[in-house]
């Protein structure tokens, strides 16, 4: 049997986020920080923010990055609630939880919305979303997600993003399980808000997600934020001239979110950690296939990020193979779809491909088990 653990951590985490991390990232965590101290307002925070929008753009001049205290959700609620005004009406194109839960963001927020929703496997259609944009002259903002962690699916960004900018539409980008994996310019894109979060691909851990915003669509939020805590305006205004946040900052989550974008560009930069992504996802399809598991999604729609595989059979247990899979040394994820019995692993974090070969092998290993008790078992009841 193979047994596989980590020397300072008794499992890998193979999900979307929280992730595996690496030591200097864990370690960034031990030292404690001052709020009103410029060592952490100006050398940590405002480097970050310009750090970010440097991986968002060339373009930096038209952007700027606003954090914000919570998840990836406190994120997106505090975009859609400041972005919108209170006459403005929104499109959500959605095809899984994270875009079902942008439109419950709306409707507790009373923002007006259309939505066009697609099965958890499919991406939006270009055509239907082109007849609503025509046909709905209100809509002034569309929202999606790009990399829809219920499945896996990657949406079309850049044909999506084309179509709604034709229209003249504020365009809202949930990029939480994205950015910093797969490689975008978003002012090519002519994306106006970009939302992601700490404990993505960028590597760090959770407490804090962000906002790259268009300075020009920025300005025009003050007084739209339909709460105090969340409104996204008021963060930027008071950080941005001095880096200080208007309440407690989880100053130890940022210092280490400094050392994973630190390790992001000493990796080579986005585009070298969607090559270790692309290639943690190429092993991971190759040995569960071999192993007799199938993909969900189509390669065609697949992303490297996150792969949803469904069960083999129906005496598949996924809560008995996870916690078996767990004494390894990896830990696995549930699935998140009605319409079929799967389960996910993710391909990002602080993970190898080497990593990957070994998680492969512990499952052969334990497929390999669980072929061997059933004729047991079956004996037992004869």
């Amino acid at each position: 049997m193979i047994d596989h653990k980590i020397p300072d951590n008794p499992y890998l985490l193979l999900t979307p986020g929280p992730l595996s991390t690496s030591k200097g990232v864990r370690n960034a965590l031990l030292q404690d920080w001052c709020t009103w101290d410029d060592d952490y307002n100006l050398e940590i925070v405002q480097n970050i923010r310009g750090r970010l929008v440097k991986m968002a753009t060339k373009d930096i001049e038209k952007y700027t990055a606003i954090l914000m205290q919570g998840s990836g959700s406190f994120a997106v609620e505090a975009c859609l609630g400041t972005a919108v005004a209170g006459d403005g009406k929104v499109l959500f194109i959605s095809n899984g939880a994270y875009g079902q839960r942008m439109i419950q963001m709306a409707e507790r927020l009373k923002i007006d919305y259309v939505k066009l929703e697609y099965e958890e496997t499919k991406t939006p259609g270009l055509d239907e979303l082109e007849q609503l944009l025509q046909s709905e002259k209100r809509i002034t903002h569309v929202a999606f997600v790009h990399c829809e962690t219920t499945t896996g699916i990657l949406n079309p960004l850049q044909e999506l993003a084309l179509l709604v900018k034709r229209y003249d539409k504020v365009l809202i980008v949930d990029a939480m399980s994205s950015f910093g994996g797969i490689p975008m310019d978003i002012s090519k894109l002519e994306i106006d808000f970009l939302i992601s979060s700490a404990n993505k691909c960028i590597q760090g851990v959770p407490g804090f997600a962000f906002v790259i915003a268009r300075r020009e669509q920025l300005l025009k939020c003050k007084g739209n934020a339909r709460s105090l805590v969340l409104d996204l305006f008021d963060q930027w205004e008071q950080m941005d001239p001095s880096g200080k946040w208007r309440y407690t900052s989880p100053t130890h989550v940022v210092r280490a979110f400094y050392q994973a974008l630190t390790e992001l560009e000493n990796e080579g930069g986005v585009e070298a950690r969607l090559h270790r992504y692309q290639e943690n996802h190429r092993l991971l399809v190759e040995g569960m296939r071999s192993l007799g598991f199938q993909t969900l999604l189509s390669d065609e729609v697949q992303s490297p990020i996150i792969t949803s595989f469904i069960y083999p059979d129906r005496d598949f247990n996924f809560k008995a193979f996870y916690q078996k899979a767990k004494q390894r040394g990896f830990v696995l994820y549930p699935g998140k779809i009605s319409k079929a019995d799967t389960f996910r692993i993710g391909n990002i974090g602080d993970i190898c491909p080497e990593d990957i070969k070994r998680l492969v092998a512990v499952l052969s290993d334990l497929m390999t088990l669980k072929s061997e008790e059933k004729p047991a078992a079956q004996e037992e009841v004869l």
